[in-house]
């Protein structure tokens, strides 16, 4: 677990560098303590910033959160591309490959994961969080048609792509919680992922 220590200290910020350091400090504290246990005075101070500062940037600490899962999801976006793009267009090797990102992401930033995806009731209302959502939800469907031999998503695509969605986030939100031993060896975590994805694509 991280620990929230002062990122940094300067007399001045750039404009983009004190609200990405604010972003960061917040992010920190959300893996130390959980989103719903933080301050917006204890993110300033892990910035080493002013208690004012924020609010040059930030409407309240739900804004603050937000961005933390905005910034959560969009690295999370960029991981899937870069672990699939060494492997062939169309190959199963791709669709294993996202679900490696979605378990390795959740179990090395569980605080950010939770947020992105387990304590998002006010999640719909922000139109970037949405979009951005959709996002990588299309990257899976995407891979799905690409696997059955289509650049195009039909219904098919999309309920296979379901099946495999379901099946990483719960197995995400498992491992985290510490629930995951209890019914299955973690360092068979690899094997796992290829045994449901084999049988997901696989036609009958």
């Amino acid at each position: 677990m991280e620990s929230p220590t002062t990122i940094k200290k300067r007399d001045s910020y750039h404009h983009g560098d004190l609200r990405a350091q604010l972003i960061e400090a917040t992010r920190r504290l959300v893996e130390e303590k959980g989103p719903d246990h933080f301050s917006v005075s204890e993110a300033c101070r892990v910035a080493g910033v002013s208690t004012a500062a924020p609010y040059k940037h930030f409407k309240d600490k739900n804004e603050m959160l937000q961005e933390v899962a905005m910034d959560g999801m969009q690295r999370h976006h960029q991981e899937m591309l870069a672990e699939i793009e060494p492997y062939p267009v169309g190959s199963l090797d791709r669709i294993i490959g996202l679900g490696r990102v979605y378990t390795r992401f959740a179990q090395r930033e569980p605080g950010v994961f939770r947020l992105m995806f387990g304590l998002s009731d006010d999640h719909d209302e922000c139109e970037r969080l949405v979009t951005q959502g959709n996002e990588v939800y299309s990257v899976v469907k995407l891979e799905v048609a690409r696997c059955r031999g289509s650049e195009t998503v039909g219904p098919e695509d999309e309920k296979r792509a379901f099946m495999l969605w379901s099946f990483v986030h719960g197995l995400s939100f498992l491992a985290i919680d510490g629930k995951l031993k209890d019914f299955f060896d973690p360092a068979q975590l690899e094997g796992l992922l290829i045994e449901v994805g084999a049988r997901v694509m696989r036609d009958s």
